[in-house]
């Protein structure tokens, strides 16, 4: 399972981003990381904002509920979730992880 950090506004975990690739889509689990296949390139940002549009989607919270803390021009990124309770990003997450 992802590790989840809660911080006095949000949570946070850890994404490992693959740019360019055929499609967007959850790739795993890599080394306690969220691993997600985006079909962006990591080009004017275009990769981080259709991470928070995937992400949103996927853990079913607006757009304006998600951050990259850190890693903005790296693959491995952290990610905030703000609003919500880590019983349900640990419910989604589990949903669309394999077993």
């Amino acid at each position: 399972m992802i590790p989840l950090t809660a911080t006095s506004s949000s949570l946070t975990f850890k994404v490992r981003v693959t740019p360019r690739a055929g499609r967007t889509v959850v790739a795993g689990e890599r080394d306690g990381a969220l691993a997600i296949r985006l079909a962006a390139a990591p080009v004017d940002g275009a990769a981080n904002s259709a991470l928070i549009s995937f992400l949103s989607d996927l853990l079913g919270v607006s757009r304006r509920q998600i951050s990259i803390a850190s890693g903005q021009k790296s693959r491995d990124k952290v990610v905030a979730v703000s609003g919500v309770s880590p019983d349900h990003v640990t419910a989604r997450l589990v949903a669309i992880l394999p077993a």
